[in-house]
């Protein structure tokens, strides 16, 4: 029993490693060409604009009320028109997702910094102030060179996240072989 429970450990762990090293050199890769990662980011979010509009459309006669009918249908028909819009546009597309970006990071680090001030006395909070810090200044910074910020801020913020998400997950792999073995 304690074998099987191993091998198959063994095998999860391994295929979890491949993936883990499939995200770092996905992660390197939109680190290293950051304006086609940001285009590629783009595109999924085109083709999830379409099919939440088509989802919608589908949808929109179990509404049961006329109102409600015609909601989701203009709601449908709004999503499918951005996105093929996005699909044809992809420059355009990533901008808007680069000014949507900036604006997220401005509203979160305003709350961050807010939020050390409400906690001010508590131990840690100081962190919360450094982050709201750093978040506004990289909101800022994202914000004052846009839209020539568009060609690498998504790409380069993608890529970081896949490549931090596959060590994490590699780490995590190998201590759970470790304890195993």
């Amino acid at each position: 029993m304690a074998n099987e429970l191993t091998s198959d450990v063994r095998r999860a762990t391994t295929w979890s490693i491949a993936i883990s090293v499939l995200m770092i050199a996905a992660g390197v890769l939109a680190i290293a060409l950051p304006s086609s990662a940001g285009i590629a980011v783009t595109a999924l979010v085109g083709w999830l604009l379409v099919f939440s509009g088509v989802l919608h459309l589908a949808f929109a006669w179990r509404g049961g009320r006329a109102g409600a009918v015609v909601w989701e249908i203009l709601l449908g028909l709004a999503y499918g028109i951005v996105g093929f819009y996005v699909l044809a546009n992809p420059v355009a597309g990533l901008a808007s997702l680069t000014f949507a970006v900036a604006v997220y990071l401005f509203v979160e680090g305003v709350l961050e910094f807010a939020a050390s001030f409400q906690l001010r006395p508590a131990p840690g909070a100081g962190w919360l102030l450094v982050d709201g810090i750093i978040t506004l200044v990289l909101a800022i910074m994202i914000w004052s060179t846009w839209p020539s910020s568009a060609a690498w801020v998504v790409g380069t913020l993608i890529g970081i996240s896949m490549f931090f998400s596959g060590i994490t997950r590699l780490m995590l792999s190998l201590a759970v072989r470790r304890i195993v073995a």
